[in-house]
Parts: C-alpha cells; sequence; structure tokens
C-alpha cells in the first residue's frame, strides 16, 4: 500500500488538496466586470470572510490584509495573508482583477522570499503564494517564474457557478494534467486551466 500511494504523499501532492483551481466566489454577489478595482474585490473577500475560509479549504487562518513588507529599497504590501495549520506554512494572496502576467508572478515570487526571510520561523514550511486572478495564461505557466518554483501558483477566481458543460470541460483538463503529473510525460499539453508550479 505505501508502494502504491507513494507518488501521492510527495509535498507537491499534499499541496495540491490545499490549493484549488478555480476558486468559486460566487457568494460575494459582485458582477462580472473587468473595470472592477482589486480594492472592491479586496473588500468582498473580507466582509465575507467566514465563506471565503471556507472556499479556500482545510487549515486556513486568516493573518491580515494590506500586510507591509518594509523591504532594503521599499515598503510592499501583500493583499491577503493566511496561515495553513496542517501544512504549516503561511500562504500569501495577491488579488488580480485581469489576467496574470509574468509580472504579478515576479512579483509574488519577491512578496515569497521576503516574507520567507522576514516572517518564516525554523519549524515552518516555505511560505506558498498564490496570485489570484479572473483568468491565468498558459504560456505564463509553462515558461515563467510559476513553472520553476514549487511554492508560486496563479489560479482563476469565478463570479458565478459554472455551467454543466463548463464543468464537464474542467474535470476533463484536470483530468488530463492529472494523468501528465503522475505519468511524468512532457511535450505540448492542452493549456492548463490553472498556473501551477511542478
Amino acid at each position: 500500500m505505501k508502494q502504491n500511494t507513494a507518488p501521492y504523499q510527495t509535498r507537491e501532492f499534499k499541496q495540491a488538496e490545499f490549493i484549488k483551481d478555480p476558486y468559486m466566489i460566487e457568494f460575494l454577489g459582485l458582477p462580472e466586470d473587468e473595470r472592477m478595482r482589486e480594492s472592491t474585490l479586496e473588500a468582498a473577500l473580507l466582509a465575507n470572510l467566514q465563506s471565503f475560509l471556507l472556499e479556500l479549504g482545510k487549515g486556513y487562518a486568516f493573518m491580515g490584509r494590506q500586510f507591509h513588507l518594509r523591504g532594503i529599497s521599499g515598503n510592499y504590501y501583500i493583499d491577503l495573508v493566511f496561515y495553513n495549520v496542517i501544512l504549516k506554512c503561511y500562504v500569501l494572496i495577491d488579488l488580480k482583477v485581469g489576467k496574470v502576467t509574468h509580472q504579478d508572478a515576479g512579483q509574488m515570487d519577491m512578496y515569497v522570499r521576503m516574507f520567507d526571510d522576514f516572517y518564516r520561523r525554523d519549524d515552518d514550511s516555505p511560505t506558498l503564494g498564490i496570485v489570484l486572478c479572473s483568468d491565468t495564461d498558459a504560456d505564463i505557466a509553462r515558461y515563467s517564474i510559476l513553472a520553476g518554483s514549487e511554492q508560486l501558483f496563479a489560479s482563476k477566481y469565478k463570479l458565478y457557478l459554472p455551467t454543466n458543460e463548463e464543468l464537464r470541460a474542467e474535470i476533463e483538463s484536470q483530468k488530463a494534467l492529472f494523468e501528465q503529473r503522475i505519468t511524468g510525460k512532457r511535450g505540448t499539453p492542452d493549456p492548463p486551466s490553472h498556473a501551477r508550479c511542478r
């Protein structure tokens, strides 16, 4: 049994249980509006924090919003900071109302490194960073810093529940990605529905 379940006991697979894609935040009641501001999204999430914690999954504790990081040459603010008591690590979330960019991935990489330097204790696992955006990008998932890091993720949020057709397509996409991870096959897969590092 240990042999058969060994591929599922890795840190990557355990993290996958705690990092969703997509996050369903229809409970916010926000309209799908490309002109929405990140501050509007953040305020709505905080006003519905209990529902958002349930959507995040197991073991999440809210640590703060607009968390101040004082760097060597400037000040930086992380939208939302959580601690996962099961993974024993901090989880940083940067909210984006548009499609994820390579700048977003680079910014989150910097936040994660700084947070590890300033706040992570010896008994904590490495900090995880999630860019929570309205859409992901296959090229960025494959060729940016996201692809080379086990600590960085980009996940979509959806402001409405998917249709049956969208749900079927997402299930098939996730099955293909899961199979690809298990077999270790590379190639040119269909664009992933989310950007996740390996």
